[in-house]
């Protein structure tokens, strides 16, 4: 259990720093959105984020690897698990497993935008008008905390093996980079990437701000979920979505510790959020 603990966190850790340091020079070289005035703005911006994220990956690593390694372990050793009903091959087992736990990550994301007991800490990640690959980490704790701990009898139930739990964290993660990276794919490239994975120019219309726009497009890894379950959503003219969220667009609610506090302000009504896309909110490239 030990040497697949050390797996699941090396792995995953060392696949998110290439994946940062790699999206990070693209976004400097051809940034989509021009965010930032300049490199202290940008540098502050990632180091807030990142410094959020880091917390969460530490509590993570300490607490919650090891029992979802530890049900794994557990499901597999009393053969229990849906996944476990019928002799499946290694490889078959491995997909079904994928496919399951990126069904349960849109259906916990799509939670997180209808409950709004979750909703509070979900803002931290959508108050971020500055979206870029670091908004990838970018989460509450609180949020970490309890999707964290469902995911405890989620592996049992399914029967999941830590071997593709690894598999699921490393795919999906590089995903989610990608998809919040400041970058956009050429016309002809996203009309095929997107029908397979989620793309940035579909998650930037999940981070506007106009409501119904932030309450689609899902999906974390694979896309076909909101298509199946119609929450697929698209905009033209990208260029104009306005990111982030109005009642946090001040200095105060940016800082680590006021992402931190973000769950305590009142959550907001539909009609205080934008009627319609805005345009020309930020500079663009």
């Amino acid at each position: 259990m030990a040497a697949l603990l050390d797996l699941l966190q090396t792995t995953q850790a060392g696949a998110a720093l290439a994946g940062l340091v790699v999206l990070l020079m693209i976004e400097g070289a051809h940034p989509f959105f021009e965010l930032f005035r300049g490199r202290g703005d940008r540098g502050r911006h990632l180091v807030r984020n990142l410094a959020l994220g880091a917390v969460n990956s530490v509590l993570v690593a300490v607490v919650f690897a090891g029992l979802w390694v530890a049900a794994a372990a557990y499901a597999q050793a009393n053969g229990w698990g849906l996944l476990r009903v019928a002799e499946l091959p290694a490889w078959l087992h491995a997909v079904l497993a994928v496919l399951a736990l990126d069904v349960w990550t849109y259906a916990w994301h799509r939670m997180n935008h209808r409950v709004p007991f979750l909703w509070r800490f979900h803002r931290v990640h959508h108050s971020d008008a500055q979206m870029d690959v670091t908004t990838a980490s970018r989460f509450h704790t609180g949020e970490i905390v309890l999707s964290s701990l469902l995911r405890v009898p989620l592996i049992v139930a399914l029967g999941v093996t830590a071997w593709e739990l690894v598999l699921y964290e490393t795919m999906m993660f590089a995903v989610v980079q990608f998809h919040h990276a400041n970058v956009a794919l050429p016309a002809r490239v996203e009309a095929v990437v997107n029908k397979v994975i989620v793309t940035p120019a579909m998650h930037k219309v999940h981070h506007s701000r106009w409501q119904p726009e932030t309450d689609s497009n899902y999906s974390a890894m694979l896309s076909v979920w909101d298509r199946l379950f119609r929450s697929f959503r698209r905009r033209e003219a990208l260029h104009e979505v306005d990111l982030g969220l109005a009642e946090f667009d001040d200095d105060a609610h940016q800082s680590v510790a006021g992402m931190l506090r973000t769950p305590l302000a009142p959550v907001g009504t539909p009609e205080a959020r934008p009627a319609a896309p805005t345009k020309g909110a930020r500079g663009r490239r």
